[in-house]
């Protein structure tokens, strides 16, 4: 997809990701559905109206519909009304003996059925995450020295960072050792205790921050202000970028920008950053040669976060050396499969902790057109980014799923839970009310998550 303009990329991207996600999800209901015997009147690849693309085999039809959406499976006694019904495609005909429909089926088949989607939407994170792991390998950075602290943006509490210098390394936060950044990073946003205590090799005292656990948001801005230290060394060079045109190589060593000193990635990329359109002349250690190289930055627009206005910035095409990688055998693959899904799925149920309590902002809820925008972007850095990025949404989708709010599968499950307690369904019309409220709070979560969209991409 490299050819193609950035908003073609995120379209395509974007329909890519939410297609197979949404199908994938879809495809969990279908079989579990079949192998409890509930008649499966249709399943499709897609939304909408049918394609001529479709077959009959047995009692399913299995066709191709228009909206390429994700999929839907249409079961005897469960079909869609209203306007999910109808981009569900036409009703299933005839009629079919109570045991072969959902409502036919005893509580833990249902319960089966509808857990299903979730548990398929786990099982492909795991198996993307152990390929990404068997393929490619994991980084393995164990790096806990301080690169950079900006302090532009530091919430109340935190003036103390301002102490650590780059060439700092954290020890230990709080007694726990840290074994690399992500470590720090996961520390410093979920400890309990608001007194944040940052061991630093060398000092008899720590560095103390004093940011409640409730005030996600400021730890956030805590840790964006910390950077990792990162060696300036090239890993890839953009294709058609001012670095490829200047010659710059992947594995290139820059030791001196217009004579500065270069001692890590992001000394560089303050130097490029800050000379849009004007060349730069770069000394790289390339082997055991020095080799001069002059470089001029593309000049391009950023939100500068600290006055909220736009400024020009340099940049030249090019990305930091990646962290070395393991590459794992079978087993450890898969191990790493259901670690990582278990890492994501921790941050999602962080990430809506934060969103319920008030301690972040209702303004980062994502939509369509931001979760598109991101699917582009990862999708330009290669397939492993982007098959990374899927297997992380798929974890996203099936613990949002979870969400106790009826039309989403975790409402279908507390409707069963409570039929379970009480001995017997909950009645049609009390069933139907709730799903009325449950599709109107998920309505204004769309509206919301749709304005945020917009409002990036005015700002």
């Amino acid at each position: 997809m490299a050819h193609l303009p950035p908003f073609a990329v995120a379209v395509v991207a974007g329909v890519i990701v939410l297609g197979v996600l949404i199908f994938v999800h879809e495809l969990g209901h279908f079989l579990a559905a079949k192998s409890v015997g509930i008649a499966v009147i249709r399943f499709s690849f897609g939304l909408g109206p049918r394609t001529p693309l479709r077959r009959t085999v047995g009692e399913t039809e299995y066709c191709l519909s228009w909206l390429p959406l994700g999929g839907y499976v249409k079961m005897a006694g469960l079909e869609e009304e209203g306007a999910a019904g109808h981009l569900e495609g036409p009703p299933g005909g005839g009629t079919w003996p109570r045991e072969r429909t959902f409502d036919g089926k005893p509580l833990w088949a249902r319960m089966w059925v509808i857990a299903a989607g979730v548990i398929m939407n786990a099982v492909f994170a795991v198996l993307v995450y152990a390929l990404l792991a068997g393929t490619y390998g994991v980084e393995e950075d164990r790096t806990v020295t301080v690169g950079a602290v900006d302090t532009t943006d530091l919430p109340l509490g935190a003036a103390a960072l301002a102490r650590l210098h780059p060439g700092d390394r954290i020890l230990r936060i709080n007694g726990d050792s840290m074994g690399g950044w992500g470590d720090i990073e996961g520390a410093i946003l979920t400890t309990t205790d608001p007194m944040i205590r940052l061991q630093v090799a060398g000092r008899d005292q720590p560095v103390v921050l004093e940011i409640p656990a409730k005030e996600q948001e400021a730890r956030a801005r805590v840790v964006r202000a910390l950077r990792e230290w990162r060696d300036p060394v090239i890993g890839e060079v953009v294709p058609g970028s001012a670095a490829a045109a200047a010659g710059l190589r992947a594995g290139d060593r820059v030791v001196r920008a217009d004579s500065v000193p270069i001692a890590q990635w992001d000394d560089f990329t303050r130097v490029v950053a800050g000379s849009p359109g004007r060349p730069v002349t770069l000394a790289v250690r390339r082997d055991s040669a020095e080799v001069r190289v002059v470089v001029t930055p593309k000049a391009e627009t950023e939100r500068d976060t600290a006055t909220g206005r736009s400024r020009p910035i340099g940049r030249v095409g090019v990305y930091l050396q990646s962290p070395p990688l393991r590459r794992y055998g079978v087993l450890g693959a898969v191990g790493q499969g259901f670690a990582q899904a278990g890492a994501s799925a921790g941050l999602v149920l962080f990430t809506l902790k934060g969103l319920v309590l008030g301690q972040l902002s209702a303004r980062d809820i994502a939509g369509p057109i931001y979760i598109g925008q991101i699917s582009g972007e990862v999708a330009r850095l290669g397939l492993a980014p982007f098959l990374s990025f899927l297997a992380l949404f798929s974890v996203n989708l099936a613990v949002l799923n979870l969400l106790p709010i009826p039309v989403l599968d975790g409402g279908h499950l507390l409707f069963l839970v409570i039929e379970g307690v009480r001995r017997k369904p909950l009645s049609e019309r009390v069933k139907a009310r709730w799903t009325q409220v449950g599709f109107a709070v998920l309505v204004a979560i769309m509206l919301l998550a749709l304005a945020n969209d917009v409002l990036r991409l005015v700002r």
